[in-house]
């Protein structure tokens, strides 16, 4: 009996983190993905469907339905999830022809905030569904259609959180006027305004995620060869969770990435959970669908 005691001892000991983890479902997009899908962190696929065009931001409504930026626009989705597969769009804006839009966050009453780029203007706006426009900022010389936006966050102060993905950009934090109020040290990619008032930063090409403090000092950072087995790639989307540990997404286009497209980390740089191969490594966002509406960081 206490043989068998210290073997079960032994066996539960030698369990790891991620083994500890609970299924999650996820909602993932991306560049080069090839569809937009529902999957959980075992890597079963509940729902998917076929999208071609590049799609680096995508939500899930409370009310079940899929808010999504897919280069060309902004769509909004009822998923089929009694089939797995298949969606009816309810409601679309098409970008402008010559623009791409990359980012898109759902806000309160209705407004939807959309990202897009043009050869020398880019512009953030706050729409809803009916198309009355209630904020137009632009920035010029941002960049051109492509190398300018991807995911931008309207922050809880009013302000707006905007990254350049190319020719060494960095997120910036303008007000609403379109004035810089704020630059950070890197952020190609993404930025979101933490509850303790820091600023989470995805830094694309630069391969870090970095944890900015209201004075600019950076207290966090996951760097390209922090974690084991890993080399973070173009460094994408992220969501902190409520637990304090973070997702990260490895997308590999653009070379110098290894190991698995979405990771859990905690806050010392543990890695929890891996996402397993099922997944491919063109997941540019990730949103985790268990997670209260008020804790979603992202």
């Amino acid at each position: 009996m206490h043989r068998l005691l210290a073997i079960c001892v032994i066996v539960a000991s030698s369990l790891t983190a991620q083994d500890a983890q609970p299924v999650r479902k996820l909602l993932i997009s991306g560049c080069g993905l090839g569809y937009v899908a529902i999957v959980d962190t075992t890597g079963k696929f509940l729902w998917r469907m076929p999208q071609p065009q590049e799609t680096d931001d995508s939500w899930l409504l409370p009310d079940g339905h899929i808010l999504l930026a897919y280069k060309h626009g902004v769509r909004e989705l009822v998923p089929d999830l009694a089939s797995g597969q298949g969606a009816k769009v309810v409601w679309e804006r098409p970008t402008p022809e010559g623009g791409e839009t990359h980012s898109c966050q759902p806000l309160p009453e209705g407004r939807i905030l959309v990202g897009e780029s043009y050869a020398g203007v880019s512009r953030i706006l706050e729409i809803d569904r009916a198309g009355k426009e209630y904020v137009r900022i632009e920035l010029k010389d941002f960049g051109g259609a492509h190398s300018s936006f991807r995911q931008i966050r309207k922050t809880p102060q009013g302000t707006y959180l905007v990254t350049q993905q190319r020719g060494g950009g960095k997120a910036l934090e303008v007000d609403a006027t379109g004035a810089t109020v704020r630059t950070f040290p890197g952020g190609r990619f993404g930025a979101c305004r933490l509850p303790n008032g820091n600023t989470l930063v995805a830094c694309g090409d630069e391969h870090r995620f970095l944890e900015i403090d209201p004075q600019d000092k950076v207290v966090w950072s996951v760097e390209q060869q922090d974690l084991p087995d890993v080399a973070i790639g173009f460094a994408s989307g992220f969501q902190r969770l409520p637990n304090g540990n973070t997702l990260l997404t490895n997308w590999g286009g653009h070379g110098g990435s290894a190991g698995a497209a979405i990771l859990e980390i905690t806050p010392d740089k543990q890695v929890v959970w891996r996402s397993p191969a099922e997944i491919a490594s063109r997941v540019a966002s990730v949103f985790v669908l268990d997670v209260p509406a008020d804790q979603v960081w992202r």
